[in-house]
């Protein structure tokens, strides 16, 4: 496992922007690979300063988790490996996954199943969204999970557009 520091990109550093930590995981599309994310995100909140015995760890867990599982049960077929990004900056965190199955679920609480109404709602209890969009690589979905970090001040730009400092690690 190797961790890499990236440059603040100059923009960022002539305006001052609030710095941005992302962390990228690239794991087989397996059932294995919920509780590899599980962990790997456990850990990557305890180094943002959020602690693992918190109500709000214990909803980005089971969100990611849940995502995971969806990514691996609906596109294991189409996407050989799924991206996962956590990012924290500006009083977010942001939980991204992105598969590269084309097929957008439908996010409305009619049609979603249990999974999808639970990350909708741990989502919207910490004051955040989730969203379906392109995937950033341009093949497939992401399925985007916005939180207020509890007790941080008025979010600015959101982690997700800016990346002043990027910690990534990929596995495969």
């Amino acid at each position: 496992m190797r961790w890499r520091r990236a440059q603040r990109p100059a923009a960022a550093r002539e305006h001052g922007s609030a710095p941005v930590w992302r962390r990228l995981l690239t794991v087989p599309a397996a059932p294995e690979a919920v509780r590899q994310v599980r962990l790997d995100t456990s850990d990557a909140l305890t180094e943002y300063g959020i602690g693992r015995d918190t109500a709000f760890a214990g909803a980005v867990l089971l969100v990611v988790s849940e995502l995971v599982a969806n990514a691996v049960r609906h596109a294991g077929y189409r996407s050989p490996t799924v991206d996962v990004t956590v990012a924290v900056g500006a009083g977010q965190l942001v939980v991204g996954v992105a598969d590269q199955d084309p097929r957008f679920p439908d996010l409305s609480p009619e049609a979603s199943g249990d999974g999808l109404r639970t990350v909708t709602d741990l989502t919207a209890a910490h004051g955040g969204t989730l969203r379906v969009e392109p995937a950033p690589h341009g093949h497939g979905k992401a399925m985007v999970a916005r939180f207020r970090i509890p007790g941080a001040s008025r979010p600015g730009p959101s982690p997700a557009g800016t990346s002043p400092d990027v910690l990534a690690r990929r596995t495969r």
